[in-house]
């Protein structure tokens, strides 16, 4: 998170409109690109950051047309590539606020490498994952995390591939903040953007989001609103799992290790029996356990699912160059250039 902070009573506090540009949307009407983009907007002019301190940086895909849309710094860089460009800015400049937008094209296939190492590096930036299931600039493609079966252009017969889980992947490579949200729900996105900007380290936010031309529907159980509240399952620290339309749905685990949908009332169950959320317990085992959990079996997990306090790799990075620096004689690149043997040409 960057460290300059609005405190000063004279600096008028920024809108949401604050951080619009003058740039014409070219998202198709419908796409969910747009209620996020708004969540995010929004966001941002709650963090209390100083504006000139935001960098937006993006790689190739729909979702990537992200920094023309924000009247910050940004970077629309090229395929795959979001991941390592964003790094290397927090790493120049780690008082900035670095903000990496991608698809699950973007990120996951081309980007994959790039992602799952600055996971790994645990960088002081936030990953919005927009996953819709699809290459949509390309016109219609299966992605990494297209269902098995799904006839797409690329796959006329179905896809026979395996899909990514996103959380499982960040899990793998030691993720410590993993949250998730929808681009119906404005409100959710936004506050899920900003416990990811409090968090120091790779915050990823993955973002269910709807493709209207070529994958419409795809998150619709637990979007629709004569579905949703049976499948969303919004998360909060220290809170019971509960959700459903009524309210009276829960989860437990098993004795085999696996979560449980319960119903309170039902078979003796009860509030107490329902399992309570903790985002900042170390052990991953329930984090994965709720990010994989996929309707119509499960609801699926919103909110932010995992959030453990550890050192971020700039922030490592500073105190090991200020630690060198005390030990040498040479403190910067003028001292290195002036140090040992020097001529002077007349």
């Amino acid at each position: 998170m960057a460290d300059t902070v609005l405190n000063s009573p004279n600096i008028k506090k920024l809108s949401a409109k604050d951080f619009r540009s003058d740039q014409e949307n070219r998202w198709c009407p419908g796409c969910g690109d747009h209620g996020i983009l708004n969540s995010v907007q929004k966001a941002l002019a709650d963090m209390e950051i100083k504006k000139e301190d935001y960098a937006v940086i993006s790689g190739i895909g729909c979702s990537s047309r992200f920094p023309y849309y924000m009247d910050t710094y940004g970077f629309h860089t090229i395929h795959g590539r979001a991941a390592a460009i964003a790094s290397g800015v927090k790493c120049a400049n780690p008082d900035l606020e670095v903000i990496q937008v991608s698809g699950d094209g973007d990120a996951l296939a081309i980007g994959g490498n790039h992602f799952i190492h600055a996971v790994r590096r645990n960088i002081d930036m936030t990953i919005l994952l927009f996953n819709n299931e699809i290459y949509g600039l390309t016109k219609g493609q299966y992605s990494p995390t297209s269902n098995q079966g799904m006839v797409t252009k690329t796959s006329p017969f179905g896809t026979i591939e395996e899909p990514f889980k996103p959380a499982q992947l960040a899990l793998g490579a030691q993720s410590k903040f993993y949250a998730r949200s929808i681009d119906t729900s404005i409100k959710l996105t936004t506050e899920v953007v900003k416990s990811a900007s409090a968090h120091k380290g790779t915050s990823i936010v993955e973002i269910l989001q709807n493709c209207v031309i070529y994958n419409d529907g795809t998150h619709a159980l637990v979007t629709d609103k004569a579905t949703k509240d049976d499948y969303q399952l919004i998360l909060e620290q220290d809170k019971p799992m509960i959700f459903g339309i009524e309210k009276n749905k829960g989860l437990i685990l098993g004795g085999n290790g696996k979560l449980i949908v319960v119903t309170i009332g039902e078979h003796g169950i009860t509030e107490a029996d329902v399992l309570v959320h903790d985002a900042h317990t170390e052990n991953p085992h329930m984090h994965w356990l709720l990010s994989s959990m996929m309707a119509p079996e499960y609801p699926v997990a919103l909110g932010v699912i995992r959030d453990v306090a550890s050192p971020s790799y700039d922030e490592k990075m500073v105190q090991q160059i200020k630690d060198v620096q005390a030990l040498s004689s040479i403190k910067n690149m003028d001292d290195l250039l002036n140090s040992g043997d020097t001529w002077v040409v007349e």
